[in-house]
């Protein structure tokens, strides 16, 4: 038996007009967790700005949450150039308004044995996951001018264990973490909360050996039994940004089933990343 599946996306959790009137950022936000995140915010609703780098694929997103009567404005963005980040809070502020929340969710990631990193590989990674998260969180601390706000962080649960095959982006989301944790306490005093979700067993597109048709190969090995939904994503993100969470800050809440609780006397045979077909999947 697994835990009972999430109510649609569709359904209502917080109040529809929680956020109404306010804008949320989602970088990465024209896909998968961003996507998620975009449109729970867009559910409660506030305006949200996706970001990313394909404007394409952005305005075509953009143009399917307006269909469902959601507000949605696309905004090209590289995380990892500050002066891109700067010009994008500038165009939402100047189509739309000032941004509330923020969502840093842009990623990239694929597996690579460590020593097979090329300086390249690993700026590609951590120049994304840390530094963008901390240019957009800058950026948009210095545009609050006093008003409060918040933040919400995309983590991983292979930040406290480490993933073989992963090293560039799991040191990149621990760090991801500490400054979930250091900014949350630097920034309190002004009224900003800065949050984690700590995200498990999510197959989705990008995943090696993902097949949309399944589960997904560890959806069973989990306590829950089944694996994240992309509308619990987005519900969590949108909580912790709501004023049902106006107390709530330095957290990082794990969205993952149980599986970091996970401490079995009988482990399956530990598989080197070397001897793997699958690096990600031992």
């Amino acid at each position: 038996m697994s835990f009972a599946e999430p109510p649609a996306a569709t359904d209502p959790m917080l109040p529809a007009d929680i956020f109404a009137g306010q804008i949320a950022l989602v970088t990465g936000g024209g896909s998968g967790t961003g996507l998620a995140m975009a449109e729970a915010f867009a559910r409660c609703g506030a305006t949200v700005a996706i970001a990313g780098r394909d404007i394409d694929r952005l305005t075509q997103v953009a143009g399917r949450l307006g269909d469902e009567g959601l507000s949605a404005l696309p905004v090209a963005l590289n995380v990892r150039q500050p002066e891109m980040v700067r010009n994008a809070f500038e165009r939402i502020e100047q189509t739309a308004g000032p941004v509330s929340f923020l969502a840093n969710n842009a990623g990239a990631n694929f597996p690579l044995l460590a020593e097979r990193i090329s300086p390249n590989a690993w700026h590609a990674v951590t120049r994304i996951a840390l530094d963008g998260t901390f240019f957009c969180s800058q950026e948009f601390f210095r545009r609050l001018d006093g008003r409060p706000g918040a933040i919400v962080n995309n983590l991983a649960s292979y930040v406290w264990l480490g993933l073989p095959g992963d090293a560039h982006s799991a040191a990149a989301k621990a760090g991801q973490m500490n400054l979930t944790l250091t900014l949350a306490a630097e920034w309190a005093r002004h009224g900003v909360r800065v949050n984690g979700l700590v995200i498990g067993n999510y197959p989705h597109a990008g995943i090696p050996g993902f097949d949309p048709g399944t589960e997904g190969p560890r959806a069973k090995t989990i306590p829950a039994r089944r694996p994240l939904r992309a509308q619990e994503i987005g519900r969590a993100a949108a909580f912790l940004c709501s004023p049902f969470a106006r107390h709530i800050t330095g957290t990082n809440l794990v969205l993952d089933g149980g599986d970091w609780l996970r401490r079995d006397v009988l482990k399956p045979e530990f598989v080197s990343p070397y001897e793997r077909e699958n690096l990600w999947m031992g």
